[in-house]
């Protein structure tokens, strides 16, 4: 298969794709066409474990890999998860499920991918036969970093720099990044926010005299964020496993259709879901939760992206985001692959800042999509209640989608047209990834100590705390710079040696 810019240009192999992370001219990689998954084939699938779920789908983008080598590269990255099953499917009660994706060695969502992407970029170098040092750049709002650290360290032949807002992570997630190991690993806080840091990454990519310097350097760069479609395309494997549970486990039928909703900052894990839709997963609505960043809930609802407008920090960090990088690879989906309106409206968004839908596209969302956002009471409100109800602890950004989700599930209740339909929660994160908010949301009470509050939701809810946070109470930070915006790209090249 080959895949082609949202801006334009000539398709490239998945191999290339991967390689580059990002299209010439800023655009991102999608497929050339999408894939179909028959009838047939998504009855294989039920009698399948995750990592052959996985291999299965990514065959269908990645033909150049073999199946053989997919299936052992997903079996050993998903054999370092928690439990025998990588994404499992827990039912609240009849109608309501939580697609668990925090089993992996971060204990966030970001895992499902970033486990694999090492191996997808090491033999996609392999093929193209690249012999240059690759720098893999990330900015992340909190998990991405970690996962990708995680994934690359040690790596041979591979340098990776991550930058996070300095302020705009939790204390959790900002100790999982800097105590990393490796001699291969750079970690910078960015005075500003995640867009302030994914901006400036940007930048760096669309820049010939960047990209010139690091060559001469002899490194190419790379991106572990999900605008790479090596790391976007192997999280549609868990929107058919969970669907593919659903059947097995005698809740649906074959073929009825599904309800997900997405806790959404940079539109990657939800665009994935409705990649698996334009596959042929029988998927009803996309459920799009925002906080109070609520930047998309005004998009989908009124066909208008304005990303001037206040930045707040919340208790769900990870979706403290304004520029949605993945929302383009939709809108040139429903611009009928219009490379031309793409860029222009990308253009808008950089200056003067937002740009809009016509008539027919927002009509043609609306279909598929369902947006809404949740406060930061509205959060803390649904995490205690749903412990109440249920016993089970969500994470603060889960509890955005699972607020935003009961809204719609109200809403479409009332409409006495619609027919009842299951619907998925997809948890990102465990609880224990932002302590102190969620036992906040828990008791009323703050700690000023993530450990802390590590110790007392695990007192009152006793839910196992995953080893790899519980050892960071004794490593050290290794990393302490912090830097502006537009000394970023100095960074990069002091780290590139």
């Amino acid at each position: 298969m080959k895949f082609i810019s949202t801006r334009g240009g000539a398709a490239v192999s998945g191999a290339e794709a991967i390689v580059r992370g990002m299209a010439e001219g800023g655009g991102l990689y999608v497929p050339e066409t999408f894939p179909s998954v028959s009838a047939e084939e998504l009855e294989q699938l039920l009698s399948m474990n995750y990592p052959e779920r996985t291999a299965f789908l990514l065959g269908k983008f990645l033909d150049e890999f073999p199946q053989d080598e997919l299936l052992a590269t997903l079996n050993a990255a998903y054999g370092r998860f928690e439990g025998e099953d990588p994404a499992p499917l827990v039912r609240i009660e009849d109608g309501l499920f939580l697609l668990e994706l925090f089993h992996g060695p971060t204990c966030a969502f970001k895992d499902m991918a970033l486990a694999v992407l090492p191996y997808l970029l090491r033999k996609s170098c392999e093929r193209l036969g690249v012999k240059e040092k690759m720098l893999v750049l990330t900015a992340t709002s909190g998990d991405t970093g970690k996962a990708a650290l995680e994934g690359f360290a040690g790596a041979e032949g591979v340098q990776i720099a991550v930058f996070y807002p300095e302020e705009g992570v939790s204390k959790m997630q900002k100790l999982q990044m800097v105590t990393q190991d490796g001699e291969n690993v750079d970690v910078v806080g960015v005075k500003g926010n995640f867009d302030d840091c994914q901006s400036a990454v940007k930048k760096i990519f669309r820049s010939q005299e960047c990209r010139d310097k690091l060559r001469e350097k002899g490194v190419l760069l790379t991106t572990a964020n999900s605008v790479n479609i090596g790391r976007l395309l192997p999280q549609i494997a868990y929107y058919f496993s969970a669907y593919c549970d659903l059947v097995t486990s005698g809740q649906i039928a074959m073929g009825d259709a599904v309800d997900f909703a997405v806790p959404t900052g940079n539109f990657g894990n939800i665009l994935a879901g409705d990649y698996a839709r334009r596959m042929g997963l029988p998927v009803g609505t996309l459920v799009c939760a925002s906080n109070r960043n609520n930047v998309l809930t005004d998009f989908f609802r009124k066909g208008v992206y304005d990303k001037k407008r206040p930045f707040y920090r919340t208790m769900s960090p990870s979706m403290d985001i304004l520029v949605s990088s993945n929302l383009e690879r939709l809108l040139f989906e429903i611009s009928g692959r219009d490379s031309a309106l793409t860029i222009e409206r990308m253009r808008s968004l950089a200056n003067p800042g937002r740009y809009s839908l016509r008539a027919e596209e927002l009509k043609a969302l609306s279909q598929n999509f369902y947006a809404g956002y949740a406060s930061e009471e509205d959060t803390v409100e649904c995490v205690y209640e749903f412990f109440e109800e249920f016993n089970y602890p969500l994470d603060t950004h889960t509890g955005v989608a699972m607020h935003v989700a009961r809204e719609y599930c109200r809403k479409r209740a009332e409409d006495i047209h619609a027919e009842p339909r299951p619907m998925v929660v997809v948890s990102t994160a465990s609880p224990y990834k932002c302590p102190q908010a969620v036992y906040y949301a828990l008791t009323g009470n703050d700690v000023k100590d993530s450990f802390k509050g590590v110790k007392r939701i695990h007192l009152i809810t006793a839910m196992k705390v995953p080893e790899s946070l519980r050892a960071l109470r004794y490593k050290a930070p290794r990393f302490k710079t912090v830097l502006s915006p537009d000394k970023i790209f100095e960074e990069v090249l002091h780290f590139a040696g």
